[in-house]
C-alpha cells in the first residue's frame, strides 16, 4: 500500500504575494476538491481545474460542497474561505484570514485606541462622502451634522425621482415586514452590503468589530465600511424597485445588488480602502514572525537568546 503524503506546506515566502493572485473567486452550485496543487471545480457543465496559488479568496456561495481535501490545500497556501449567499450577498462564516501575519489587524486596534488616530480614520471616512467638497477645516460634531443632511437630502431626491412616499427610515428589526416596501428594499440591500463587508474584513485579517464611527459592536467596522456605499448603491436601487411597484422586492434588491456587486468589482474597492483608512502599505506575504521587544523595532524569531543573560 502505498503511502500518499500529499503536497509539502509552501513557506511563506513561496506564496505569491497578494497583488499577484485573483482577488476573489465566487463559486456556487459545484463540488470542489483538489487535484495535486488545483482546486477542481466540478458542476454539471464539467470540470475546471484553478492553480491554488492564483486564488487569494474562495467565496462559497448556495450549492457549493467542498471535500477535505480541498480544505487541506486552502489551508496550506493561505486562501481565504467564506461562506457566502448568492453572490456574497450574505456573510455567514470564514475560515482564517488572507494575510499570513497580523500587522493589517495590528494597525487597527492602534488606531482605534488612540483618540487622535481615531478621530483621524474618521475624518478620513467622512472626507471620502465629500469627495467634491473641501471639509478638512469641520469639527467631528460639523462633519456628523453635514452627513445627516446629506442622507436626508439624497433619500428626499430618490423619492421624488421614482415618485415614492416617503416617511422617513423606520422599520422594526423583529419583523421585517411592518414597514413600507421602500424600507423594506432599504432594509434588505443594507443587509447584503454588510455580508460583502464583513467578507472583505475577515478575509483581509481586519475585525469587524473594532469601528471607528461606530463602537461597541460586532459589526461596527462593518457598519463604518458599508457606510461608505449606501448612496451608490443600495438607496437608489431600494427606491426605483419601491417605485416599480415589484413583487417579492427584498428578493430582487438581492438579486439586483448581487449583479452590481460583480459588475462595479466593489469587492476590490472595498479592499482598497480598507487600506487606505488603515494606511496599510505592508505587502502581506513577506513578513516573518518576530518577537515583542518592548521599543519601536521588533527582533528576530527562532533564535535563542538565552546566552544574553545568566542563569
Amino acid at each position: 500500500m502505498s503511502e500518499n503524503k500529499g503536497m509539502e506546506k509552501a513557506s511563506l515566502h513561496e506564496l505569491p504575494v497578494i497583488t499577484d493572485r485573483m482577488t476573489f473567486l465566487y463559486l456556487e452550485h459545484c463540488k470542489i476538491s483538489r487535484d495535486d496543487g488545483a482546486v477542481t471545480v466540478k458542476d454539471f457543465e464539467g470540470t475546471v481545474y484553478i492553480p491554488a496559488a492564483s486564488i487569494s479568496v474562495l467565496l462559497l456561495g448556495p450549492g457549493t460542497d467542498i471535500s477535505h481535501r480541498a480544505i487541506e490545500l486552502t489551508g496550506e497556501m493561505g486562501i481565504t474561505i467564506v461562506w457566502v449567499g448568492e453572490q456574497g450577498v450574505r456573510f455567514y462564516a470564514h475560515g482564517r484570514a488572507l494575510n499570513t501575519h497580523s500587522s493589517l489587524l495590528e494597525k487597527q486596534a492602534k488606531l482605534v485606541s488612540n483618540n487622535r488616530s481615531h478621530l483621524a480614520v474618521v475624518r478620513k471616512m467622512y472626507e471620502m462622502r465629500f469627495k467634491s467638497e473641501i471639509v478638512s477645516n469641520l469639527t467631528l460634531q460639523q462633519l456628523r451634522g453635514r452627513e445627516g443632511a446629506r442622507m436626508r437630502k439624497l433619500y428626499r431626491e430618490q423619492a421624488k425621482i421614482h415618485n415614492v412616499e416617503w416617511k422617513g427610515r423606520e422599520y422594526n428589526p423583529d419583523d421585517f415586514f411592518d414597514s413600507d416596501p421602500v424600507n423594506q428594499a432599504l432594509s434588505a440591500g443594507n443587509v447584503c452590503l454588510y455580508g460583502l463587508a464583513t467578507a472583505v474584513i475577515c478575509s483581509l485579517g481586519c475585525s469587524p468589530g473594532l469601528g471607528f464611527i461606530h463602537v461597541g459592536h460586532e459589526w461596527s467596522f462593518t457598519y463604518d465600511i458599508a457606510d461608505l456605499y449606501k448612496a451608490e448603491f443600495t438607496i437608489p436601487l431600494a427606491f426605483k424597485l419601491a417605485g416599480e411597484k415589484v413583487n417579492d422586492i427584498a428578493n430582487v434588491v438581492r438579486r439586483q445588488l448581487r449583479n452590481e456587486f460583480s459588475k462595479t468589482h466593489i469587492l476590490e474597492q472595498m479592499v482598497r480602502d480598507i487600506k487606505y483608512l488603515l494606511d496599510d502599505e505592508v505587502e502581506e506575504s513577506l513578513m516573518d514572525i518576530a518577537l515583542w521587544n518592548n521599543h519601536r523595532e521588533f527582533i528576530k524569531n527562532g533564535i535563542s537568546y538565552g546566552k544574553e543573560i545568566d542563569v
